[in-house]
């Protein structure tokens, strides 16, 4: 059966981030994943999860400037100090919360930059980050963002992406496949999710086109998910969707899964 995840930075808003822990418990989820921790110290964070009996499966590394509108920096010439600095922040965190899985974002590609240059900061920068990582028993990320939402986002298709992969090596890098993401950009989702299966580290799930909770669009989420699982997938679906209601009312469509 698949296994979810709550993405408590969209899930449960109406409660403070640190009360989400214990309602994505009280909801069913076994697990949760975050965008980032909001100011919270990993203390904190960590007792939170062992209160509620949660793991954390999943985490952004800091994305930059967000005054100067950065969208991650692992693609970006002239940022590499800054992305380090970023890896390792995370890594701390990681370590203090015991999550092993961290996104990297690529950010947006600056005008004037040929897409060779980025791609080539992009492979060192990931292969920086995934000795730091494997280090320390967590595996890097990377996720194909659609051109509606982020325009401009370096990394679009799962086929950059699993290129990108190949090129630092499966085994330090992995993928991260939003299946919202890929129905806007590419769709034919099932074939694509198996076809990529092998690089496949981490799964997320909204519906589209409003990337509200399963149910609520264009997509036999029942069908997807029974797919996947007979696939042999057996990591974490993040729920990384914004609730067309509340939180509560729109798990109708978790209810077979819960935990």
């Amino acid at each position: 059966m698949p296994r979810f995840a709550a993405n408590i930075s969209l899930l449960f808003t109406e409660a403070p981030f640190l009360e989400r822990f214990a309602l994505a418990r009280s909801a069913g989820f076994g697990a949760v994943e975050f965008l980032h921790a909001e100011g919270h110290p990993a203390a904190e964070i960590r007792a939170r999860l062992g209160d509620a009996g949660l793991s954390a499966v999943l985490f952004n590394a800091a994305q930059g400037d967000p005054g100067a509108g950065e969208r991650g920096l692992a693609a970006l010439p002239g940022r590499e100090g800054a992305f380090r600095d970023a890896i390792l922040r995370a890594l701390d965190m990681a370590g203090e919360i015991g999550c092993p899985r961290l996104h990297v974002m690529a950010g947006l590609a600056p005008a004037g930059v040929a897409r060779e240059t980025l791609v080539g900061t992009y492979a060192t920068n990931l292969a920086w980050a995934a000795e730091r990582c494997a280090a320390q028993g967590v595996k890097p990320l990377i996720e194909p963002i659609n051109h509606r939402d982020i325009p401009g986002y370096m990394l679009n298709t799962t086929a950059q992406a699993a290129a990108v992969i190949e090129s630092v090596g499966p085994e330090r890098l992995g993928l991260q496949f939003d299946l919202y993401h890929a129905q806007v950009t590419e769709g034919d989702v099932t074939r694509r999710f198996e076809a990529l299966l092998p690089l496949i580290a981490h799964a997320q799930v909204a519906d589209t086109p409003g990337r509200h909770e399963p149910g609520t669009g264009e997509v036999n989420w029942p069908f997807v998910f029974d797919r996947i699982d007979a696939m042999g997938y057996r990591g974490w679906i993040g729920c990384e969707y914004r609730p067309a209601g509340t939180t509560a009312e729109g798990l109708g469509w978790f209810a077979p899964y819960r935990g």
